[in-house]
């Protein structure tokens, strides 16, 4: 047999294969998925009306996937719920999801869309560090190194981190003026203008800095959240004063919370985060 009719062979045996397997495969991917949301599980019955499949159909799929683990089924009540393996699909998922690495691929688009410097910061108390950056292609430009530690209250990614924190945890935090750290000028030194700004960006879903960190440079910034809901990084914009105007600013806030949002959809955050 030569390669050419082997080939022709070959490929035909794959697309009888797939017409053959893929439907009972989407069948079992449906029964998985309807019970993502059935936290008390469902009944066979009920499993297969929803799907409108063959009862037999419904029968054999189930009966494989509590075989394979996917599945459980109660004895006394006969409802089918997630099982085990589900469970470490996701863990398997979750450990292959760094937060650094997809902070530098969503910080990197919103870069190229505004062509200023991009970063992504994660608290330490009372701190900011930042854990990702992007230049921008200005030859004016922020100079800043991953892994630099600076007060949250002095930044734009800093006080969207404070801002998801509840007020016990910012009490603790900043107990009084002499809690805030100052960096220029600008710099919040008062605990009643932190916490002013700080529900300022809570309400608007973003915050901002203007020359709090750098005489030079204003920011603005939003929240990153994860699958539970948990704020666990920030993602901010920063841009030299000489090119900072009305204009500029409403489109790196637009910027800024689609890139967040983005970044908090890659880590699993419920859609309304």
């Amino acid at each position: 047999m030569d390669s050419v009719q082997y080939g022709v062979q070959y490929q035909g045996w794959e697309e009888r294969m797939a017409r053959l397997t893929a439907p009972a495969l989407r069948r079992g991917l449906d029964i998985l998925e309807l019970l993502v949301d059935e936290d008390q599980g469902l009944r066979v019955p009920e499993i297969t009306r929803r799907l409108g499949l063959p009862r037999a159909t419904t029968h054999e799929l189930v009966n494989t996937l509590i075989d394979r683990g996917y599945l459980d089924q109660s004895e006394e009540t006969g409802r089918v719920t997630l099982g085990v393996k589900v469970l470490r699909l996701g863990a398997a998922y979750e450990r292959g999801l760094d937060l650094a690495a997809v902070g530098r691929e969503c910080a990197a688009e919103v870069a190229n869309a505004c062509g200023e410097t991009v970063q992504v910061v994660v608290r330490d108390a009372g701190f900011a560090v930042f854990i990702v950056r992007v230049d921008s292609t200005h030859p004016v430009r922020l100079v800043s190194q991953v892994g630099s530690r600076l007060p949250a209250s002095c930044t734009a990614g800093g006080k969207a981190l404070l801002s998801t924190l509840p007020e016990a945890e910012l009490d603790a935090l900043f107990p009084d003026d002499a809690a805030l750290q100052k960096m220029t000028p600008n710099s919040i030194s008062t605990r009643k203008r932190l916490l002013a700004d700080l529900e300022a960006a809570r309400e608007r879903g973003w915050a901002e800095e203007n020359c709090e960190s750098n005489d030079h440079v204003a920011c603005v910034a939003a929240p990153v959240y994860d699958r539970l809901g948990k704020c666990v990084a920030a993602m901010s914009i920063s841009v030299p004063v000489l090119r900072w105007d009305d204009a500029q600013k409403q489109r790196c806030v637009e910027l800024i919370l689609g890139g967040a949002r983005k970044m908090s959809q890659l880590l699993g955050a419920p859609a309304a985060s």
